[in-house]
């Protein structure tokens, strides 16, 4: 959620208006003002890095295009001579791949034209049903689009549509198409949120979950040393997550020695602690959001989970030290994301009781 300074002055003082002397309104306010200083204060999540970023774009762009439309105005119909506006106006649009004109029905009336020049092909090509052209022109005349893909390169694009008018009225648009690999990013990636999320799998699976009964898995039979090597394995030797896949017998895992590639840990080597000799010895990281007490507990909830039931049981599980994340897929393919704390207050009871 993107709450601007001026919507806290709304609420603090606005709001409050005259009575800010008043004991009683000012109680009053006191969880609307802690409402929206919390909600300030909170990582911002995905939507808001789109929505920020996207207002930096526009604000870069806008001026530059509505200077270049009103040139567009001035050679209306010409197909000439737009074409020699814009190729003279392209080095003024940052990032810009193509730009073009189009009449009051999406139809164009100028050639393409990009970095090498004219590109011919599309002169009277309707783009109406074009993603872009269905949005919603804002009141001051200019759109900066949802991300589509090309049609061309096939790849993730914006288009920034700017209104063209003279003193008859509105005459169409200039339209400027931006490759989002070319656009700069202008906002902080953004922090994955802790809350607690639960995924539906494959309604296929859940039709069919009272029809089936775990089997024992090799792992199963091993459960002890297996667990055993993965808690060494991340609390002494440099793994940072961990995905555990009870039913196939296997473990997938990362090393902050080497953290773009993963390693498989198939059935043997989970049966053999010889497999943490291949690992060297790391202290345990001071970020690690995850206490290193608390890996032995968190592996236990998982052994739990799997035996708990013959119907519902967990399939495969991860643990991520950094961002201090568990997650649990289960028979019925009902998958949860949550902060290990979260996890480790939950018992065997609580998730059999409640199928994902």
């Amino acid at each position: 959620m993107t709450i601007r300074n001026s919507c806290r002055i709304t609420v603090f003082d606005s709001i409050g208006g005259n009575f800010k002397d008043s004991l009683f309104f000012q109680s009053a306010l006191e969880p609307v003002k802690q409402t929206v200083i919390a909600a300030m204060t909170m990582e911002p999540s995905w939507k808001d890095s789109i929505f920020r970023q996207r207002e930096e774009l526009a604000r870069m762009l806008r001026e530059p295009i509505a200077l270049l439309g009103n040139k567009c105005a001035s050679v209306w119909g010409d197909r000439d001579r737009l074409n020699e506006v814009l190729l003279e106006g392209f080095s003024s649009i940052p990032y810009c791949t193509y730009l073009y004109v189009l009449g009051n029905d999406a139809t164009q009336i100028s050639d393409n034209v990009g970095k090498a020049g004219i590109i011919p092909g599309h002169y009277q090509r309707s783009r109406a049903e074009r993603p872009y052209m269905k949005e919603v022109m804002p009141a001051w005349g200019f759109l900066l689009s949802d991300a589509y893909i090309s049609l061309t390169a096939n790849k993730p694009s914006l288009m920034a549509l700017q209104v063209v008018v003279s003193g008859a009225g509105t005459l169409g648009y200039l339209g400027a198409d931006f490759d989002l690999r070319s656009l700069p990013v202008t906002s902080a990636l953004y922090q994955e949120p802790h809350d607690w999320r639960q995924v539906k799998g494959d309604p296929a699976i859940r039709g069919t979950l009272f029809l089936q009964t775990r089997t024992e898995s090799p792992m199963d039979r091993n459960m002890h040393n297996a667990l055993s090597i993965l808690e060494e394995l991340l609390t002494e030797r440099g793994v940072f997550q961990c995905q555990i896949h009870f039913s196939s017998s296997q473990a997938t895992i990362w090393t902050v020695d080497d953290p773009l590639r993963y390693r498989i840990l198939d059935q043997e080597a989970l049966k053999d602690p010889d497999i943490c000799l291949l690992y060297p010895s790391r202290p345990y990281p001071e970020d690690a959001k995850i206490p290193r007490g608390d890996i032995t507990g968190i592996l236990d909830a998982m052994r739990g989970l799997r035996i708990v039931d013959t119907t519902i049981y967990l399939r495969t599980a991860s643990i991520n030290i950094f961002n201090g994340m568990v997650n649990l897929t289960f028979s019925c393919d009902g998958s949860h994301y949550m902060r290990y704390d979260e996890f480790l207050a939950k018992g065997p009871a609580f998730w059999s009781g409640v199928p994902a």
